[in-house]
């Protein structure tokens, strides 16, 4: 038997050659030290380590080297037990230059049952060590970031970012708190544009669901073959062209947080079938799959539609609204809450003004036309319009040559082109008359409420009655449409 353990095919001279030359190349460092204490081999990477070339550390006392080795006395101790993955940070200046991690492997070899050498073996880790904690600062500061993001996310979406101090809005803002309350599922009503999603996506972030997913689903946009393995996922295999390892759905995406259906209205009758057996039983099953896969989800369902009018008309499920519409939560047309409308304004081109580095306003005028167009589009209307006029403003400022056409038509207006500058005047100073006449009636009098909600100075309002022969104490003693003789 040879020094190996066993027999082999080379001789324990050629062995030990081989072994010589593979530690030659090796990132390990490799260390003999003989029962007299003295090194007996040393390769490249051990001896570029304590910083002395092989030929000057050969021979020498292991000691005078490294001065707290232990291989003297390991090389002495016939019952040592071989140490492994020993994790051992270097910093004796002797030799390093700087601290550092290796893994130090050592052990004894006997002969006859007599210790004549210890073998060390060392792994440098440096740069794992260094990689691990550079990748332990990227993960630090991951966590802050996505903590910072999370309270961007929270601010952007909270009931204070929803714009609108009117009452419609402020009582509809207090239903949606209580909503979040809980997790009961809601249905959001409402003319497109009004903003439904962004009332979704207030009511996720206040509720104790705000940490995990907001799952968004527009049922306009998904083709009718495709409805079930979108919203429930499907297995390996059910379908030709279906991923390896199958996909999720968005219902599992969503789980421990909420999932948003939008355009609700528009999801085909099968699918409403399944969807109800999904808020009874709180399960899902994948296409192709065997087995069903219990989720945690809040349902969020929007729609521009009369859902009882589609129930009439048998595109929508009775059960199916009833389970939904536990909270229905109305959301108003702009044109009900005209003194948002500058508001909006303001916000809107604000948001521009900071975009583009640019400081562009509104005259007052445009602005009270703006504010007295009943906005069927409602907000996302607005906002188009008010890019549409920072676009075409006039030496930095919005007038009323920069408002569409549609607009001014109906307000009953003719082509700009076409009108003299005195009939257009006259125009004006009638839909000013009439916007100021309401908001000083709305504001029960109240002139700096007036002011306030047309977006205009007191002043400006000030010049403007007194130019329009608008009369605050004929105005609120006016009697109601609705009055009775």
């Amino acid at each position: 038997m040879g020094i190996w353990g066993g027999q082999s095919v080379l001789t324990d001279e050629e062995l030990l050659i081989s072994f010589k030359k593979c530690s030659e190349i090796s990132d390990d460092g490799f260390l003999f030290v003989s029962r007299d204490g003295r090194i007996a081999y040393i390769n490249p990477a051990y001896s570029k380590y304590i910083g002395v070339s092989q030929e000057e550390a050969l021979n020498k006392p292991v000691l005078e080297l490294i001065e707290t080795s232990k291989m003297s006395k390991i090389a002495q101790d016939s019952d040592f037990i071989p140490e492994t993955g020993v994790l051992h940070r270097t910093s004796n200046k002797q030799f390093c230059d700087r601290e550092q991690f290796v893994i130090v492997n050592r052990a004894n070899a006997s002969k006859n049952g007599r210790s004549i050498a210890a073998v060390a073996q060392i792994k440098f880790v440096r740069k794992t060590i260094e990689l691990y904690s550079a990748f332990n600062d990227v993960y630090t500061q991951l966590e802050y970031y996505k903590k910072e993001l999370g309270h961007l996310v929270l601010e952007q979406y909270s009931f204070d970012s929803i714009i609108g101090n009117s009452g419609e809005i402020t009582t509809v803002k207090e239903i949606t708190k209580r909503a979040a309350t809980n997790d009961f599922s809601v249905l959001i009503t409402g003319e497109t544009g009004t903003g439904k999603e962004v009332f979704a996506n207030a009511l996720h972030y206040a509720s104790n669901r705000r940490s995990k997913p907001f799952i968004r689903i527009n049922c306009a946009s998904i083709p009718t073959e495709l409805f079930e393995s979108e919203l429930f996922g499907y297995e390996e295999g059910s379908f030709t062209g279906a991923r390896k390892g199958g996909k999720k759905g968005k219902f599992e995406l969503a789980d421990g947080g909420t999932i948003f259906l939008d355009e609700i209205g528009e999801m085909p009758l099968f699918m409403q079938a399944k969807l109800l057996r999904v808020i009874q039983e709180r399960e899902i099953e994948r296409v192709g799959g065997t087995s069903p896969v219990s989720i945690d989800v809040r349902i969020i369902a929007a729609t521009n539609k009369n859902l009882p009018n589609e129930i009439e008309e048998k595109r929508f499920r009775q059960d199916l609204y009833y389970r939904l519409n536990v909270i229905e939560i109305k959301i108003p047309p702009l044109r009900s809450r005209k003194e948002d409308i500058g508001l909006f304004i303001d916000f809107f081109l604000g948001e521009i003004n900071q975009k583009y580095h640019s400081d562009v306003m509104i005259d007052p005028e445009a602005r009270l036309i703006l504010m007295s167009y009943r906005w069927p589009g409602n907000v996302r209307e607005l906002k188009n319009t008010v890019q549409r006029c920072y676009v075409l403003n006039e030496n930095g400022v919005i007038t009323l040559h920069t408002i569409p056409e549609k607009i001014l038509a109906d307000l009953q207006y003719t082509k700009l082109g076409n009108v003299p500058r005195n009939s257009l005047e006259l125009i004006m100073d009638e839909v000013e008359r009439k916007i100021i006449s309401e908001e000083i009636l709305r504001a029960k009098g109240n002139l700096r409420q007036t002011a306030f909600n047309l977006g205009i100075h007191r002043t400006t309002l000030y010049k403007k009655m007194d130019k329009l022969g608008i009369s605050r104490q004929d105005i609120i003693h006016m009697p109601e449409k609705n009055e009775t003789k």
